[in-house]
């Protein structure tokens, strides 16, 4: 039976962070929520105070909090803000598992203070390890803590590893949609607007994941993280185009045989599975239905049309500040895209530009990292 777990939710406003809070309500026996964070949504956030009653609660917005205490004067939560407040509740002595469903490289402070706590760790912020793998790995060793994937993706990979010697793993096989525009030319993606690229095909995520699937950015930042989770080279990861996204991910082993994760399209498997292991609950309505289902296939990405994967690729082999540079100058295109000041294929342009123009940092601090990010926002921002 699992054990009865007490829970810390950064960013829980956010889809990842709403479906967790779905697992909870259904296991409400087996977690307590000790703690919620998001970055502005002081209405959502108080709902989701009133209904899951945390001790504490942290706005990212210092005028958000400000707002959330007066929402919840009635309650006894301990309302915090900034990154200080993410950091304090990473750590409370009362947390048993932290898990990190914030977007961007906010998350990497709170998940060291997390760890350095001894907290076990279920990571959905892959800008964390992408950033910052070369600090966080040698700390979750050095601290004996779990760190838990929370992405479809790698979850499936550390299923298929179960009962397996890592050492004996030959090839992860990771397999993207293909979003919405599998298929595409360069020619037909020239006029993309922001609606085209919000309609994912099989997965309902946030604005910026969306964007990336669609870009195949995310597939690249996926890439990175499976690198640091699971000990794999560049030349260990091949990215495999799998439209009805029913395989997760594969492992290959040296003696030939590959193990797949399966399952229908569901955040909440993985997210479960993260908070359970190693036990496994029962999940109603997510029943995979073969005959239903009748074929699946794989191909190969487009290099030439999918630009960003294949710069990935070369800012994990480059590592240091380099993946810093590829992920802050995504960010920092998606949103000038979103708010229609670039076109679509200016996104991996702007990467691109900025990963040429970067002086790479061989093993970056925190601070480091950081400042590398705010150097990348600049540049794009003075570039255009």
């Amino acid at each position: 039976m699992t054990e009865h777990k007490n829970l810390v939710l950064l960013g829980s406003t956010g889809s990842i962070g709403k479906q967790t809070l779905e697992v909870v309500r259904q296991y409400s026996d087996r977690f307590s929520v000790v703690a919620l964070a998001c970055g502005s949504n002081d209405q959502l956030l108080e709902e989701q105070i009133r209904q899951f009653r945390p001790s504490y609660a942290v706005m990212y917005d210092e005028e958000g909090a400000k707002r959330l205490k007066d929402r919840i004067a009635d309650l006894e939560v301990t309302v915090l803000s900034g990154m200080e407040g993410l950091c304090t509740i990473a750590a409370l002595p009362e947390a048993d598992v932290v898990l990190t469903a914030v977007v961007g490289m906010i998350g990497i402070r709170p998940t060291i203070a997390a760890i350095q706590a001894g907290k076990d760790i279920a990571l959905a912020n892959k800008e964390t390890l992408v950033t910052a793998g070369h600090i966080i790995m040698p700390m979750i060793r050095e601290k004996g803590v779990a760190l838990l994937p929370v992405d479809s993706e790698h979850s499936a990979i550390f299923q298929s590893l179960q009962g397996n010697p890592k050492k004996r793993m030959r090839l992860i096989y990771l397999t993207a949609s293909g979003g919405p525009f599998r298929g595409f030319t360069k020619d037909r993606m020239q006029h993309i607007t922001p609606a085209d690229a919000l309609k994912h095909p099989n997965w309902n995520m946030g604005r910026k994941i969306t964007i990336d699937s669609a870009t195949m950015v995310n597939k690249g930042l996926e890439v990175m993280e499976a690198g640091w989770l699971f000990d794999a080279s560049p030349e260990q990861i091949t990215v495999v185009v799998h439209p009805q996204s029913i395989v997760h991910s594969m492992v290959e082993y040296e003696d030939g045989a590959v193990i797949a994760q399966m399952g229908v399209p569901d955040m909440k498997l993985p997210i479960q599975y993260a908070l359970t292991y190693p036990d496994r609950l029962p999940m109603e309505g997510n029943e995979l239905d073969l005959f239903a289902l009748g074929q699946m296939t794989f191909e190969k990405p487009d290099p030439e049309v999918f630009t960003g994967l294949a710069l990935a690729f070369e800012a994990f082999r480059t590592g240091g500040s380099m993946p810093t540079v590829y992920n802050a100058a995504n960010e920092r295109a998606v949103a000038l895209f979103l708010e229609e000041k670039i076109g679509f294929l200016q996104i991996p342009e702007l990467i691109e530009k900025a990963m040429r123009s970067h002086t790479v940092i061989a093993n970056p601090d925190v601070d480091q990292i950081l400042a590398a990010e705010q150097e990348c926002y600049e540049k794009i921002d003075s570039w255009l």
